[in-house]
């Protein structure tokens, strides 16, 4: 800690620092328990030079399976972050980015250790505590205002469209082949998962791939996306206001990336709720796809939304992330996968139909 001192009051000239703590797991006891992440953040508390009272998050990164078991991995991952959070409307400015020196002090990169990065602290509640309550007590109309935001975002932030044909190449690959995409999802799971045999996984695998070949050449796709548009990522103040964490994958890519990041839990979170999909959850759904359609005109991306919806799924439908899904709701949403890959586009289903 005494490192992280010192790196404040050198980056925040006449620093005092009031508290440091590190933020906690997710706190919900049911089956959207979200078990796993990639580091610790800590948050600190200070008031600079001038007397002002400020909060920042450092970040650290740790080795794992999903594509971060190098460090030249974790760095990229802290630089790309660094590079491109200002990239993204109303996400938090990254501030600072280095290294931990072998002597446990922070540094630049030469003679270096792990990345850290530095973000400001955006207030807030995730997304994720919303669904939870609609799934309990339904759907009210501030929740049918907050998806209305959500998918006036995503449509604005999902320009300018086109660029550089190798760049949606990239995107597509990493969906199927990276650490954290599919194949490093499905190696994620552990042979015993019920509803998730490795010939299951095996068959789902080999379907992503013959979808890359569908996908590698619509790079007029291309758009500025967030990456990792989850209910965790996104937060809501006591007002209102939106604010978004841990932009992803450079922050350009296809659409539909993060169009089923968020859509892909309102199902999961209704699969163990009897009911709640008709109580709301079916509804928000439907309301955050239409509202996207209507705003971009963008039709195509229901032809090409079954692998990224697959990733997704294969997220969510993950022990390691969501240990205390029913094995019922893990079959269910595959087979709900399984049968939107074999179909030659999304359909969005209507409030009263449920997709799995």
């Amino acid at each position: 800690m005494e490192a992280l001192r010192e790196l404040i009051k050198q980056r925040f000239a006449g620093a005092v620092i009031d508290d440091l703590r590190p933020l906690g797991a997710d706190l919900g006891d049911d089956a959207t328990h979200k078990d796993l992440g990639y580091g610790v953040p800590i948050r600190v508390a200070f008031h600079d030079g001038a007397g002002r009272a400020r909060v920042v998050v450092f970040h650290t990164a740790r080795a794992d399976t999903f594509g971060h078991d190098r460090r030249a991995d974790r760095l990229s991952e802290m630089v790309l972050a660094y590079d491109t959070f200002a990239d993204v409307p109303a996400h938090v400015a990254a501030l600072d980015v280095g290294v931990i020196a072998a002597d446990g002090r922070l540094r630049s990169l030469a003679d270096t250790g792990e990345p850290y990065l530095l973000t400001e602290w955006a207030d807030g509640a995730p997304y994720a505590d919303d669904l939870r309550r609609v799934a309990e007590r339904g759907v009210t109309d501030t929740d049918r205002q907050r998806v209305d935001q959500l998918a006036a975002y995503l449509a604005a932030l999902h320009t300018p469209r086109g660029g550089p044909p190798p760049v949606y190449a990239r995107a597509v690959r990493d969906l199927i082949g990276a650490g954290e995409g599919i194949f490093g999802m499905i190696d994620g799971y552990p042979t015993d998962a019920p509803g998730a045999a490795p010939a299951r996984l095996r068959a789902l695998e080999a379907r992503c791939v013959e979808w890359r070949w569908r996908l590698r050449d619509r790079g007029p796709r291309l758009a500025r996306i967030h990456g990792d548009f989850h209910p965790f990522n996104v937060l809501f103040d006591t007002d209102g206001v939106l604010r978004l964490l841990d932009a992803s994958r450079g922050s350009v890519g296809e659409p539909a990336d993060d169009l089923t990041a968020l859509a892909v839990n309102y199902v999961f979170f209704a699969i163990d709720h009897p009911g709640a999909w008709r109580a709301g959850l079916g509804e928000l759904w439907h309301r955050l796809w239409r509202g996207w359609l209507a705003a971009t005109g963008d039709r195509e991306v229901l032809e090409v939304a079954a692998p990224w919806l697959a990733w997704r799924a294969l997220v969510v439908c993950n022990p390691r992330w969501y240990p205390r899904l029913s094995a019922r709701g893990r079959d269910a949403i595959l087979g709900w996968v399984e049968r939107v890959l074999a179909a030659p586009a999304l359909v969005v289903a209507s409030a009263d139909e449920v997709p799995p």
